[in-house]
């Protein structure tokens, strides 16, 4: 299959296949897996944290930020489009009695500094504790730049609060950016990274922070039923995807715009090839084309689409220029 929904889609390679069925392991709630354990903490020595935790999912990771920064009643400051406030459930809310105060995001993805200053709640008891700033980097494709990163610590540290990122695609603005990781990380005092997005694990999220925070973490995975036992199997996939992996997703990138210049040779398709700077490619799609209907007759070729007239298509591991040649020719077809 050729699949442009979701760089969640990808599938483990051969190489952590073998890591997975060779893996040490232990039981990771008493701490005793080994592959685990090295995992974390080669994750946080990479990233300049002092200590990290492997999550079952990135929803799950940025939960427990959420709920290790703040206590009932407090209150985190996060975009409009945020997935932790957009597309995960409400967990903040419903399992952590954490407000959320969503603010309008900028066009760029950025949240401005303004508004998060007027969003921020007097010390009353009439209020939610405003205690945390939580953004995305990337955010719909696009990339936070270093400089407003900087801008937001300073911000952060003058109203006494904590900051936190959702880096579920945090690589590919490294990777956009041409940076090291750490020249993001260094903004944040906790920080998500989704290994099985573009990095290709099959499952699993790191949560990286102080020893302190990431000990509370600890403990309210457990109470999320978290705790999973012999997850050194899903680790040694992971720090493949983390060291293997990441020089990878420049291809993707490139791959998005080869989509994106493709896309815009077909009738009725647009997309505005200067906002492709990652692995997502929006095209607008004009209402004269039934693109539901195309989307159907693609599936029945192998080829995989979440149909809509602002179309999210993501390229990934699985996805190489030559699926694109593919899916280019089979649209032109079914659109005849």
């Amino acid at each position: 299959m050729i699949d442009f929904r979701s760089d969640t889609v990808t599938r483990p390679c051969s190489k952590m296949r073998d890591a997975m069925s060779q893996a040490e392991v232990g039981d990771d709630v008493y701490g005793d897996d080994p592959t685990v354990n090295e995992l974390e903490q080669w994750s946080a020595k990479r990233h300049g944290f002092e200590a990290a935790i492997f999550c079952s999912s990135g929803t799950q990771a940025n939960l427990l930020a959420l709920m290790a920064h703040c206590e009932r009643g407090d209150e985190y400051l996060c975009g409009q489009q945020a997935h932790n406030y957009k597309f995960e459930g409400g967990g903040a809310a419903v399992l952590g009695s954490v407000q959320p105060q969503p603010i309008e995001n900028e066009k760029d993805g950025t949240i401005c500094l303004n508004k998060l200053e007027q969003a921020i709640k007097p010390d009353d008891s009439h209020f939610a504790r405003t205690k945390l700033v939580s953004i995305e980097n990337t955010i719909n494709g696009k990339v936070l730049p270093l400089s407003y990163l900087a801008d937001l610590r300073t911000f952060v540290n003058k109203h006494q609060l904590s900051l936190h990122l959702d880096g579920a695609r945090v690589y590919n603005a490294a990777t956009a950016l041409d940076v090291d990781i750490t020249e993001i990380a260094q903004h944040f005092d906790t920080m998500s990274i989704c290994l099985s997005k573009g990095l290709g694990a099959p499952i699993g999220s790191l949560l990286l922070g102080s020893t302190e925070l990431i000990t509370k973490a600890r403990r309210w995975r457990k109470v999320l039923g978290g705790g999973m036992r012999q997850a050194g199997i899903l680790c040694a996939a992971a720090k493949i995807a983390l060291t293997e992996n990441v020089d990878k997703l420049q291809i993707d990138h490139d791959n998005a715009k080869y989509l994106a210049h493709q896309l815009n040779t077909i009738t009725g398709f647009n997309v505005n090839i200067e906002q492709v700077s990652t692995n997502m490619v929006f095209v607008k799609v004009d209402k004269s084309i039934d693109i539901y209907a195309a989307a159907i007759t693609l599936k029945a070729q192998g080829i995989i689409l979440s149909p809509s007239e602002n179309m999210r298509l993501v390229t990934h591991l699985d996805i190489s220029k030559a699926d694109i040649d593919t899916f280019i020719s089979a649209l032109k077809t079914v659109l005849i």
